[in-house]
């Protein structure tokens, strides 16, 4: 798991905000209709809150707000959304009161938590009945681009300095897995897996996609030295040229996703 929080880069993480986006409205797509009039929702994770202004436009009159721990993510959501409202949280620890909320939703953060299924109690508990909770994580932990970028990591070159920067392969769980643990705390659950092929276009577009998100440990972590932060794009980028060779139409980039949409018992 990573040693230390990475800094982020909205611009960078933008630069595919189309192809990133998708799997939130897929998402967004299964959550059923909330019982508050007008509802509360908290969006658990919401970066630079491009898709945190997705919910306001499904649910016009809906108190929405966007949590983040992340200053530069916080910072750009303010600038580019007036509404909905934004504030900094940290996964972690953020515990709202009891029926407070008629959704929580999270999208791609919760694979930077580590033991993040021990919060859905929590997380549930703060659902009024008949409140939903929805998360979708990237379930591609073993595709080459992050098995390629921990293997070099844990070479004797770079070893001594990102050996435990990265994700491991457990960083989150199945679609069964996910359904256990909620169906336990009482919700009908929807849990499936998705794999999307974005077709990427571009000078090296792989590289440049991971940089906006699981390459941010290592980025972080050599930012005080650019020339070995080079060194490891420059040995990272000629590994991606080979494992995601680019064709007349683009770079096929082949990226699975897991989903699960919580509906919490109770009368609403």
């Amino acid at each position: 798991m990573t040693t230390a929080a990475p800094g982020w880069d909205p611009a960078q993480y933008l630069r595919h905000a189309g192809h990133r986006a998708r799997p939130f409205l897929d998402l967004l797509a299964r959550v059923p209709d909330l019982p508050g009039d007008p509802p509360r929702i908290a969006d658990l994770g919401c970066g630079p809150g491009n898709v945190t202004a997705l919910l306001t436009e499904r649910w016009p009159t809906a108190h929405v707000t966007g949590y983040d721990n992340s200053p530069e993510m916080l910072a750009k959501a303010r600038a580019d959304h007036p509404r909905p409202a934004f504030a900094e949280a940290d996964a972690r620890t953020w515990t709202p009161a009891p029926a407070s909320h008629d959704l929580i939703i999270s999208n791609a953060t919760l694979q930077w938590v580590p033991g993040h299924a021990d919060r859905f109690p929590d997380w549930i508990a703060a659902l009024v009945p008949g409140g939903t909770f929805a998360l979708q994580v990237p379930g591609n932990f073993d595709a080459p681009s992050h098995r390629l970028m921990r293997d070099l990591a844990r070479s004797p070159r770079w070893r001594d300095r990102l050996s435990t920067t990265l994700h491991h392969e457990d960083a989150v769980h199945t679609p069964e897995a996910y359904l256990g643990r909620l169906a336990a705390l009482g919700c009908t659950v929807d849990a499936w897996e998705t794999t999307y092929v974005h077709l990427l276009t571009g000078e090296d577009p792989v590289l440049d996609w991971v940089k906006g998100t699981g390459l941010r440990p290592v980025l972080t972590a050599l930012a005080d030295d650019p020339e070995s932060r080079e060194a490891f794009l420059d040995e990272y980028r000629s590994a991606l040229r080979e494992a995601y060779p680019s064709t007349p139409h683009g770079t096929p980039f082949p990226f699975r996703r897991v989903f699960a949409v919580a509906r919490k018992g109770g009368r609403a």
